[in-house]
């Protein structure tokens, strides 16, 4: 009866819809940027997305027209960082930490300046997937559809590049373009995520299906489909459990997360012992 009752409201309907979509994002993009170790990009752009919507705020914008005024601004930073670890010659997790310093000092001056904190920057900080309206599911729909072709696309390069970049290089391959279409893709996707968890998770929902799935998956591509499914049954599972025990949605997804990341590693080392 819960579930019926659950399914029976709009909001619901959207919400583990959105949710699913923006997981298997979140998921699949994980797991090149784990095994690359840029992991805590998804946290940086977050701290960008932050600043972005702290000014996007400051304007009184509207929430499907804020999604789409901070989209090219994350796209430009996620660039910045790239472009920071290649021509300036500056380690990838120092460029984050500049661009993620900038972004956080930057949406706190702007919250100052509109006199402080106040309910629909919270609500950004730490998610708020039950609001999310019909407008942004569409856009939320689109940007999945152009994130999951991107991968199609260029996989054969992704991976490539994923487990040795100067060998894909020296093969011809253009690591500059496919770095660059990885980042978009990423701030794309950090974009929608802060309506799931939040700004202050949404590297979890990167990593940690990614991690997970790399514990118990057998090749690349199973592990691709596994943190693709680990990742929509802990959104669909959080959602479920946030609406029936009255709890924070993206806080239970990302402890559900966690307790899969235990058993992940529980099995594992279950299975090296046998």
């Amino acid at each position: 009866m819960l579930i019926t009752e659950m399914l029976s409201y709009g909001f619901m309907q959207r919400a583990l819809l959105g949710g699913s979509l923006i997981a298997i994002l979140c998921s699949v993009l994980g797991v090149f940027l784990v095994l690359r170790r840029l992991s805590l990009i998804g946290d940086g752009l977050a701290h960008v997305t932050f600043g972005s919507v702290a000014l996007a705020l400051l304007f009184r914008l509207q929430s499907v027209y804020l999604t789409l005024a901070i989209i090219p601004v994350v796209l430009a930073s996620s660039m910045g960082i790239l472009k920071l670890a290649q021509k300036a010659r500056i380690y990838g997790d120092a460029a984050i930490g500049i661009v993620s310093a900038i972004g956080i000092a930057t949406g706190v001056m702007l919250a100052s300046v509109a006199g402080g904190f106040n309910v629909d920057l919270f609500s950004y900080l730490f998610g708020n997937i039950l609001s999310i309206s019909t407008s942004e599911l569409v856009i939320a729909a689109l940007l999945f559809v152009i994130v999951i072709a991107s991968v199609v696309m260029f996989y054969n390069e992704l991976f490539a590049s994923t487990f040795d970049e100067d060998l894909a290089k020296s093969s011809g391959l253009n690591t500059e373009r496919i770095n660059s279409v990885l980042v978009l893709m990423t701030a794309l996707t950090v974009v929608l995520a802060m309506k799931v968890v939040g700004i202050m998770l949404i590297s979890a929902l990167l990593i940690i299906p990614a991690v997970s799935a790399l514990q118990i998956a057998k090749g690349f591509k199973a592990a691709i489909i596994t943190a693709a499914v680990i990742g929509v049954v802990t959104v669909i599972v959080g959602i479920s459990l946030s609406f029936a025990l009255n709890l924070p949605a993206g806080a239970t997804i990302v402890l559900i997360n966690f307790l899969v990341l235990l058993g992940a590693f529980g099995g594992r080392a279950l299975r090296g012992h046998k």
